[in-house]
């Protein structure tokens, strides 16, 4: 038998050799998993102090957005600040407008009155070249009725020769009933005696046809002459009334 010493080397050894490999593979394994950087110099200077200057750059964003918040704030309180100096109570300004010196309506009626006039003028100026005073004669009618006449028509002779007729409607007949006055007739006469008959046609009394003339004679001066014919009524006869009266 061998001794219990050797016995208890052997087994020893035995353990030693069998746990060798295991110890060998986690030696190799180690540097895989934790590896030990490599200070190694390139051109004399240490690429280590490289690696621990990456952090600051990362350190230094936060400080520039921390900068430029505030600058924003700053400028939104100063634009409230702005907006609250205005005063309160300011009034709107109110934009000027054109003024129209008069409307187009305004306008329009000055220009028909300017137009009349104008037309007025024209008439007279043309009576007076036409007929000039030394042989000019003008008839007017006039009316003052009430229930004895009621006038259709009027013809006018001028020495035997009809110069002028008309036919009434009803409103002509209510404007000479109002007071109206018509002009029937202008024209030239020779120099001496004249005469002028009216022939007037419509409605007597109790509604039969009426038809009465009336004459008048003049004497035709170098003077405008104005014959006036009248329509009125007599009570007493209970008759329309004809009359013709001359004027210079």
């Amino acid at each position: 038998m061998m001794p219990r010493t050797a016995l208890i080397a052997s087994a020893v050894t035995a353990i030693l050799l069998w746990l060798s490999p295991v110890v060998q593979a986690q030696t190799d394994a180690e540097p895989a998993q934790n590896p030990v950087p490599d200070f190694s110099t390139v051109d004399g200077h240490s690429s280590a102090p490289a690696a621990a200057e990456a952090p600051a750059a990362t350190t230094k964003a936060p400080a520039a957005a921390t900068t430029k918040a505030p600058a924003a704030a700053a400028t939104k309180d100063s634009a409230v600040a702005t907006v609250n100096k205005q005063p309160a109570s300011a009034e709107p300004v109110e934009t000027p407008v054109a003024k129209v010196d008069k409307p187009l309506d305004s306008e329009m009626e000055d220009v028909k009155k300017a137009l009349l006039k104008l037309k007025r003028d024209l008439v007279i100026l043309e009576e007076d070249l036409l007929f000039p005073a030394s042989s000019q004669v003008s008839v007017f009618l006039s009316m003052d009725l009430g229930d004895f006449f009621q006038l259709d028509s009027v013809v006018l002779k001028l020495n035997g020769k009809e110069v002028a007729s008309h036919l009434y409607t009803d409103k002509q007949i209510d404007a000479l009933y109002r007071g109206g006055v018509q002009k029937v007739y202008v024209g030239n006469v020779k120099q001496g005696e004249n005469s002028i008959t009216a022939f007037f046609t419509g409605r007597g009394p109790s509604g039969r046809d009426y038809r009465r003339a009336t004459t008048v004679d003049f004497e035709k001066s170098f003077e405008p002459t104005f014959v006036e014919l009248a329509i009125s009524d007599s009570t007493a006869k209970y008759q329309p009334e004809f009359r013709a009266a001359v004027s210079n």
